[in-house]
């Protein structure tokens, strides 16, 4: 499956550059990075001896290509490069929204893996959400993420869709949620520095408890709840008002699976 071609180091790329090298998953000689504004991942892994913005001739050797380059400028990454790829290149895309199909026309009919990734892929704690209808590029996906952390294979493309608003934007969610919870324990009294420890210990604990148990999310909502207690006065507000946040979340959801479609078009 090597060498493996990088179109695009941005955020998400580097990520995945920053996840192999902690892992050991690739030789970085069997990199070739193409981004011309390189940031510190691409220029790390060049630094370890990958081949940073090759000349076109060497993207022949190629055999797997990560189209990590914005949705909006897949289709220009295509025609720069689908001329000079091997015949038996296989194409995995993490470009949100573009649909398999139009990928594998652009790059002459090669077979193409989608993938909704998430950036904690840099510690190996990544999530990936994979989808691809010919086998040999969903195990070539699998190879690439494996290393990277959990992946989830999804049984129809119409599902990347809800990947992405559920799994690949949902960091963000998480961040934004600690950044609105200091700011209301300052509110509250709390010094900024402290509301940022409390706010930023607490919610990394919880989440790694979830994990380690494997629990329930509910159900270890309802072990720190006690009736009649604080955690129940503010889980009324959160839960039970009017455009609280189980309705919240479903709009957000709704809102990025609608934008994940309007990339695609």
């Amino acid at each position: 499956m090597t060498p493996i071609l990088m179109l695009g180091a941005g955020r998400m790329g580097g990520a995945m550059l920053d996840g192999w090298r902690a892992a050991g998953a690739f030789q970085a000689s069997d990199l070739l990075i193409r981004d011309p504004n390189s940031g510190p991942s691409a220029t790390a892994a060049a630094e370890a001896g990958a081949i940073l913005n090759p000349p076109d001739a060497e993207l022949a050797r190629a055999r797997t290509v990560v189209l990590a380059v914005k949705p909006q400028l897949w289709r220009e990454a295509a025609a720069e490069t689908a001329s000079w790829l091997a015949e038996d290149a296989v194409i995995v895309s993490i470009a949100a929204g573009v649909k398999a199909a139009d990928i594998s026309r652009e790059f002459g009919g090669r077979p193409v893996a989608r993938v909704m990734p998430t950036t904690a892929a840099a510690i190996g704690q990544g999530t990936a959400s994979l989808y691809a209808d010919d086998p040999a590029a969903l195990a070539r996906a699998h190879a690439l993420f494996e290393p990277l952390g959990a992946v989830v294979d999804l049984v129809d493309e119409g599902q990347m869709h809800a990947a992405t608003a559920v799994s690949g934007s949902a960091p963000a969610y998480l961040y934004a949620f600690i950044e609105a919870l200091e700011g209301a324990g300052a509110a509250a009294g709390l010094s900024a520095a402290d509301a940022r420890r409390l706010a930023r210990s607490t919610l990394t604990g919880a989440a790694a408890l979830l994990a380690k148990t494997g629990e329930d999310p509910a159900e270890l909502r309802r072990q720190v709840t006690s009736p009649g207690g604080t955690t129940e006065a503010a889980l009324n507000v959160l839960l039970q008002a009017r455009g609280g946040l189980p309705d919240l979340l479903r709009e957000a959801v709704g809102a990025a699976v609608r934008r994940s479609k309007a990339l695609g078009s």
